[in-house]
């Protein structure tokens, strides 16, 4: 028996432990729960109910207290920050918070994919939560406060680029997505604290090819899901998985498959870290050389809103560019390789007479005053006959169409336009279509409006084998069937002027040879599929002798006796395109797609981090080596 057995009790009691409940007046710290515990003892118990009846008071109406009546009916109006924003319901915190300014890091968040809130990196605090949320996940409620800066959540965010980083191989200086890698980004921002690893990190696969155009450094991944979302949700052909557990967790493709699918490298555009790269692009530039310029993607008629990444005068890639009316934020993969044709086999320099294909024999070059004095005359001979025939492409752009086809009827005075372009090909379930033109309807708008009847190509090459036409001005030399029987054609002609951006057997037979400029050499537009105007901007100047189409037919119109002040695409436009009644709407400079931020300053090439792809926040300006 000890002592304290024997003691009587004192009325000390012993303290509580700390955080439990007590009576003691010093200990009531903060409000009293309002629904304390059956049998609790009160301080203050109730009055006895009294009344000329001696009725009981009415109780309290029982469930969670009334949702504050909306400030802005229709909406939601809550405070980010200490700044109040309105946004429509539904609309979750990253994207209320962008509409104020406010930074909220994500990776696995993207607009047009579903929520999957596994990166945690975008946890903030919220008035109506007792933890941090996920601000993908969660949308807006009204009267709601949200914290996006205090010291809990900065550490969160801390921690979890650490664990992100924790086995990342860190390899920026061979990394294709340096200098457009939110990872990057995110660490200076975020964390920019070394490694607390002990231990060796895990290895995984560091170039394992997934399909014909995709490779992916899986030891880079972050296991955002995105590239698994983008698959499963757009392209709807679920062909990447995750595989493993823990940190041997990785995406992948399903055994004895392989990632084949015409819209494989929008995994590569979402991916915000470096694992998912183009076996195209993968080590030809680096992010920080490269300069973004808004375009069009000529690979078919579905017109999509894209990015051109050039350096000095050429380009490297194309990537979509938001469009909601068109391809969203995609873009198929067939569409992104035909930016080759920009580079390779250019017709650079003004040429008169045939080349023919014997090795060793010189190309008849010359200036462009001397080609464009050839051509005239050549042309000033058959002025007004029907011996002479007009061969248009739809791959050349309103602006030089316009001009052409006006210069075709006014100065030539024919009245019958031949269509040429690609050869139709394959089709799919989201974007691409058959047509393999970008311009096709407005080609039709235009020679409709000029009142030139259309026929086909087949129809061209029927009436130059018999003999009725002995001279061709083709605006364009891309045609939709068998190049080298057309060429042969071609060669029998006594006049063949030709405007051309690619070497072909065709542009050989050209009597006269007029190098003309490619989409990313000059402004202009393009009418796609659907009857919508898309404006494209210059990226860099025309290499060689080439000069837009309009161009030359300003020059050839002052030759043949006739007047054209034209100097800018813009100028043709305004001249022109009155006479086409679809095109009244369009204002061709409001409309255009925003060049640069400020002058002088031009956007880089976009980290695909979920914002609209091409978006990239804007830097010093810097020598473009042209």
């Amino acid at each position: 028996m000890s002592d304290n057995d024997t003691k009587k009790p004192t009325g000390d009691a012993q303290p509580p432990p700390k955080g439990a409940p007590t009576d003691t007046p010093a200990a009531k710290i903060g409000p009293e729960p309002s629904n304390p515990p059956a049998g609790a003892k009160l301080d203050n118990p109730p009055a006895a109910a009294s009344g000329p009846t001696g009725t009981p008071p009415p109780k309290p109406p029982s469930g969670p207290p009334p949702k504050p009546a909306p400030k802005n009916p229709g909406f939601i109006t809550a405070t980010i920050d200490g700044k109040e924003v309105v946004v429509k319901p539904g609309t979750n915190m990253i994207e209320a918070a962008k509409a104020v300014g406010s930074d909220i890091p994500y990776y696995c968040y993207h607009p047009r994919l579903s929520i999957a809130a596994n990166c945690r990196i975008c946890l903030i605090e919220a008035s109506n939560a007792p933890k941090m949320v996920p601000a993908c996940q969660t949308p807006m409620a009204e009267g709601q406060a949200i914290k996006t800066t205090t010291p809990k959540v900065k550490e969160q965010q801390r921690a979890v680029m650490e664990f992100l980083l924790l086995n990342h191989p860190v390899d920026c200086s061979i990394c294709d997505q340096a200098g457009e890698c939110k990872l990057q980004d995110y660490y200076m921002k975020y964390d920019y604290r070394p490694s607390r690893l002990e231990g060796t990190k895990a290895l995984k696969n560091k170039r394992k090819v997934l399909g014909p155009r995709v490779v992916i450094d899986q030891e880079r991944c972050i296991m955002c899901t995105r590239c698994v979302r983008v698959m499963n949700e757009v392209a709807k052909e679920p062909q990447l998985g995750v595989f493993g557990r823990g940190s041997h967790e990785r995406i992948d493709v399903f055994p004895g498959s392989e990632l084949n699918s015409n819209y494989s490298l929008n995994t590569v555009d979402v991916c915000p870290v470096g694992a998912l790269l183009s076996r195209d692009f993968r080590f030809k530039a680096r992010a920080w050389f490269l300069s973004a310029t808004p375009s069009v993607c000529t690979g078919c008629s579905r017109g999509c809103a894209t990015y051109v990444d050039w350096m000095s005068q050429d380009s490297y890639r194309y990537r979509p560019r938001e469009n909601e009316a068109i391809n969203k934020s995609w873009m198929c993969d067939e569409g992104r390789l035909t930016y080759k044709y920009l580079n390779l086999g250019r017709v650079l320099q003004a040429q008169v007479g045939r080349r023919a294909n014997r090795a060793g024999e010189a190309v008849p070059v010359t200036t462009r005053k001397e080609a464009v004095q050839a051509a005239a005359k050549a042309l000033r001979s058959v002025q007004g006959s029907k011996q002479l025939a007009v061969l248009a492409s739809p791959l050349a752009s309103n602006e030089d169409l316009l001009a052409g086809l006006n210069f075709a009827k006014s100065t030539l005075g024919v009245s019958t336009v031949y269509v040429g372009g690609r050869a139709s090909g394959p089709a799919d379930h989201f974007l691409m279509t058959a047509d393999k033109n970008p311009n096709r309807k407005g080609l039709e708008l235009i020679a409709k409006a000029l009142g030139l009847k259309l026929e086909t190509f087949d129809a061209l090459t029927t009436v130059m084998k018999a003999g009725t036409v002995k001279a061709l001005y083709a605006i364009g030399t891309e045609v939709p069937g068998d190049v080298d029987a057309f060429a042969e054609a071609a060669g029998h002609l006594d006049v063949f002027v030709a405007q051309a951006f690619t070497e072909s057997a065709i542009t050989a037979q050209a009597t006269v040879l007029l190098p003309a400029s490619v989409p990313v050499e000059d402004e202009g537009s393009f009418v796609q599929q659907d009857g919508i105007i898309q404006r494209f901007r210059k990226a860099y100047p025309p290499k060689g002798d080439v000069v837009p189409g309009w161009e030359w037919v300003r020059e050839l119109t002052r030759e043949l006796g006739g007047e054209s002040t034209w100097k800018r695409a813009v100028d043709v436009w305004r001249e022109l395109a009155g006479k086409v009644a679809e095109f009244a709407e369009f204002n061709w400079e409001k409309a255009s797609p925003a060049d640069r931020e400020k002058p002088g300053i031009n956007p880089l090439p976009a980290g695909a981090d979920g914002r609209p792809a091409g978006y990239r926040e804007f830097g010093t300006p810097r020598v473009r080596g042209i």
